[in-house]
């Protein structure tokens, strides 16, 4: 597989989306949601962009570099967006989901899994967990 830096940042979001997908519908069922009316609706409420945004800025902070670097071009990836959804909220969801790729690639579950045990407490609004060393 080529190496992370040289794929489209679009391409990493591809996956990326793919990875918190599956995440998110495993967690629903771990918080005991067992309707799939239920479980869609919940699941919905965490895959939409202005979510994933929101969860891009609260991690921010305890990104590293690279990471960073990751989140920039994902951010600036040029690509259509959805009309339900302004243009930078969509920008910066596909920089998060360019992130959970980049992270899934170069198979660094621990900080993934750290930044998808914060999304509870980012949507509720809550102070993030401390970082392990990135």
């Amino acid at each position: 597989m080529r190496n992370w830096s040289e794929m489209n940042a679009l391409t990493l979001a591809y996956l990326g989306d793919a990875v918190y997908e599956l995440w998110v519908r495993t967690h629903m069922l771990e918080l005991g949601h067992e309707k799939v009316k239920e479980l869609h609706k919940q699941a919905v409420s965490y895959v939409r962009a202005g979510t994933q945004a929101q969860i891009l800025h609260a991690l921010l902070p305890d990104l590293n570099e690279i990471e960073h670097q990751v989140v920039l071009r994902g951010r600036n990836a040029k690509g259509g967006h959805p009309k339900n959804v302004d243009v930078v909220t969509y920008r910066h969801a596909t920089a998060f989901e360019s992130l959970v790729g980049y992270w899934h690639l170069n198979q660094q579950n621990e900080r993934m899994q750290w930044a998808f045990n914060q999304v509870d407490t980012i949507l509720q609004g809550e102070p993030l967990q401390e970082t392990e060393a990135h």
